[in-house]
């Protein structure tokens, strides 16, 4: 597994997004967005909420699986404690989407990826994602 911290500000996205992209290689483009899409999303969400108003840090862990071939893509923080799949599913219909500003970051990683899992381990909020390649 491959590991980068860098601070939780919006300016490091593109930083997270080549890192974990630096490990998924060379994959169809569907996968290879949606992968993108659920990063993006975690991300944002660490930085515009986990330390509000303060800042911190988001430790980033990637790495392949074997049997089938997957990507793992744990994030964690030391922010306020927030599980992201205890959320219920979004309003998806068109006028609920119309009347929407955002609200859909942890629907859209739910849809994208294969697992998301949560766990609060040692003072920290550790999202797991896992996409077959």
């Amino acid at each position: 597994m491959k590991s980068l911290s860098v601070p939780a500000r919006i300016d490091r996205l593109d930083e997270v997004a080549d890192f974990v992209n630096s490990v998924l290689g060379d994959v169809d483009m569907k996968t290879e967005l949606s992968v993108r899409l659920a990063v993006e999303e975690t991300f944002v969400n660490i930085a515009n909420y986990a330390y509000a108003p303060g800042e911190g840090k988001a430790e980033i862990q990637c790495g392949l699986l074997s049997d089938p071939r997957r990507i793992l893509i744990r994030f964690s923080d030391s922010g306020v404690p927030f599980d992201p799949t205890k959320t219920g599913d979004a309003d998806t219909s068109e006028e609920a989407i119309m009347q929407r500003v955002g609200g859909l970051g942890i629907f859209l990683v739910k849809k994208n990826m294969d697992e998301v899992r949560y766990a609060y381990e040692d003072g920290k909020n550790v999202l797991t994602l896992i996409k077959k390649l």
